[in-house]
């Protein structure tokens, strides 16, 4: 339940995102935006950080109640209160403090709150009586200004997530047409070793992890980091201005410690994450072959059979979902677990050290405030490693390259003059050692008629794909007017040849357009033209929709001799010198090979044609007749010097004949 085809590879977490980044390089300043916004939310808890300590100071004080300790206890003046004696003594100061409010201006407040109201008393308004407690003016400022914080941080939090979504968004639109348009560029040998199922899933599926990222873990990220920050870096200011060293180095030593979960954990949820897109792709491998297949279900009635395999593979793929789910759902548990063991230890030292409350409480308060966001950072590494396994899936098949070599000055080529000539040439699929072509040579001048024959396997698609350039000879050449066909430029090297085949595929679009396609500068004149050469009209315009009906997935709602005309007159509109015909006309009944034969001898007029033969009788007057055996052609000639000598290409016309 794998690809047959493995290229996946390993990105680190600084490739697979700082790549990500140059995605999302071109909407920055949205993405700046949004983080920016994202941090503003992050600052608002600074100011409450400092004013614990002075609220806590103001709620009671053990200095203000030491004079009337000494009075009552001189004994107990002369040495440190216990800790429960302590924490009397904290009680009593709060009811002190309460009684007695100058004590309560006793606390040290901010600085920024002493420049607040000075600027309040130049308009006249006092913040504080001369007992130290709050006036009614400072009340009704709070009123107002703290519902305009709120706001503020409201606008901020939809800021942020609004700009890193549409950033998002973006970016996965992105990611979804480069990989389409580098899933174009590759050539039949690609599609040939990868499932098409798994290459429609890392070009949906991935994507969609990759905008939960951007839009979802990334407002997170940029929050969560910021609280944390912010939390911490007050911590360690406040420890340092209050010579609490000691205290520091266990919170720095204790911090690293809460992640630890995440990041073991986290590798392993990548690993499952990885495991489960790799088989959601077999998942939609399984939908798009039976799709595909849906006639031959339809015809074997295997419904039954097809719906198990179907349960097979989403139980396959389920497994590793609820094992990277249970994995996951670890992750906070664990960090909590961790952050408990810690904060029980740091209380534990602060009695034994014999700290007060309001020396505790704004190590505290912080530490209690990042603990949220640390459980985020559980969940964003999470998804943060199943960003990553689709990233490094996406990654894989950008950087697989296996389309066709251009040349570096290509040669510009807009008309066929001479002829097409195999030199010595050999081809293999794949890296096998067997050759499907050996030493091929014959010449196609302009303007003639070479066909090959031969049983099935002996390669003679393989030349029409080498003369459409499909594929690269692994030895000899192809040149066209002598000039090896890997040095003509594409683009017009594709004017140059047109292609119908006997397995026709249309595209669900109208009849019209793909009989256009290709070539968008036609007129609904010179597409009817084209339809009545290739005996199409007539079917087309007895239907009430016309030119405008839809044909279906793959052309179903037309008959095989309907697509094969509708192919032809795409061939005809298109107008190529050079003809490649895998006969179409095989899989017919009587009265409709005569309509597609006669269009095709309409199509072949004029033109230089490589036809291969499935019917003998339709080659008679080729120029050249070319006859394969396992890659190599065993014979050549024209159609009486054949017959004459008696040999393959006489058995195989005998045969035809017997049928």
């Amino acid at each position: 339940m794998v690809e047959s085809f493995d290229f996946d590879k390993e990105y680190s977490f600084a490739e697979a995102y700082g790549r990500l980044y140059r995605y999302a390089r071109k909407y920055r300043f949205r993405l700046l935006a949004g983080l920016l916004a994202g941090s503003v939310t992050a600052g608002s808890m600074l100011p409450i950080y400092q004013v614990v300590q002075p609220v806590i100071r103001n709620m009671y004080s053990v200095e203000e109640i030491v004079p009337a300790a000494h009075a009552a206890h001189t004994d107990d003046a002369v040495k440190p209160p216990s800790a429960p004696q302590r924490m009397d003594t904290n009680l009593k100061s709060l009811v002190a403090n309460r009684a007695n409010p100058r004590a309560a201006a006793t606390g040290k407040l901010p600085a920024w709150f002493d420049r607040m109201e000075a600027v309040g008393n130049r308009f006249g308004l006092s913040f504080r009586d001369e007992e130290g407690r709050m006036t009614g003016e400072l009340l009704l400022i709070a009123l107002v200004v703290v519902p305009l914080v709120m706001l503020v941080k409201m606008t901020a939090l939809y800021l942020n997530h609004y700009f890193l979504r549409w950033t998002g968004a973006k970016v996965v639109q992105d990611f979804r047409i480069e990989l389409f348009s580098h899933l174009q560029k590759q050539s039949l040998g690609f599609f040939g070793k990868v499932d098409v199922g798994q290459l429609i899933s890392r070009c949906t599926s991935d994507p969609h992890q990759v905008d939960n990222v951007i839009a979802h873990t990334l407002a997170d990220l940029c929050r969560a980091p910021f609280e944390i920050l912010f939390s911490i870096g007050f911590v360690i200011y406040f420890a340092i201005r209050n010579n609490m060293i000691e205290t520091l180095v266990l919170v720095l030593v204790g911090f690293p410690l809460v992640l630890f979960p995440m990041a073991v954990l986290g590798s392993w949820v990548r690993r499952w994450s990885r495991r489960s897109l790799l088989r959601i792709s077999y998942v939609v491998s399984k939908i798009h072959e039976n799709l595909t297949c849906i006639r031959v279900v339809k015809a074997y009635h295997t419904e039954a059979y097809e719906i198990e395999k179907y349960r097979k593979a989403n139980h396959f793929y389920m497994k590793s979902v609820l094992r990277a789910v249970r994995i996951e759902l670890l992750i906070t548990p664990a960090v909590e677990c961790v952050a408990i063991f810690l904060c029980f230890a740091f209380i534990t030292y602060c009695y034994f050290r014999r700290l007060t409350i309001d020396q505790i409480a704004p190590l505290l308060v912080p530490i209690l405030v990042a603990y949220r966001p640390m459980k985020q950072l559980g969940k964003v590494q999470a998804q943060l490693e199943r960003g990553r396994a689709a990233l490094a899936r996406m990654y894989s098949l950008l950087d697989l390259d296996m389309s066709l070599p251009m040349a570096a000055r290509p040669v510009r080529k807009e008309q066929f003059e001479d002829a097409v000539r195999f030199d010595h040439v050999g081809f293999r699929y794949g890296d096998g050692p067997d050759l499907t072509i050996r030493d091929l040579s014959f010449v196609l001048p302009r303007g003639s008629l070479v066909a090959v024959v031969g049983g099935t396997g002996s390669g003679k698609t393989t030349v029409a794909n080498l003369l459409a350039r499909f594929y690269d000879p692994v030895s000899g050449s192809v040149t066209m007017d002598g000039v090896d066909l890997r040095q003509i430029e594409i683009g017009d090297l594709r004017k140059l040849i047109g292609v119908v085949t006997q397995e026709t595929v249309l595209f669900n679009d109208t009849i019209e357009n793909n009989i256009r396609y290709g070539m968008p500068g036609t007129t609904r004149e010179q597409v009817v033209a084209a339809a009545q050469m290739a005996n199409a009209h007539t079917f087309i315009t007895d239907h009430p929709e016309g030119y405008d009906r839809v044909v279906g997935e793959k052309g179903f709602v037309l008959s095989g001799g309907e697509r094969q005309r509708v192919a032809i007159a795409r061939a005809i509109l298109k107008n190529p010198p050079i003809l490649i015909l895998d006969e179409a006309t095989s899989a017919l009944d009587t009265v409709t090979e005569r309509l597609v034969q006669d269009a095709i001898n309409r199509l072949m007029a004029n033109r230089t044609t490589f036809a291969i033969a499935h019917r003998l009788s339709t080659i008679r007057n080729a120029d050249q007749i070319l006859v394969m055996e396992k890659g190599a052609v065993i014979e050549r000639g024209t159609h009486e010097e054949l017959w004459a000598a008696g040999n393959k290409y006489r058995a195989l016309c005998d045969m035809q004949m017997m049928e």
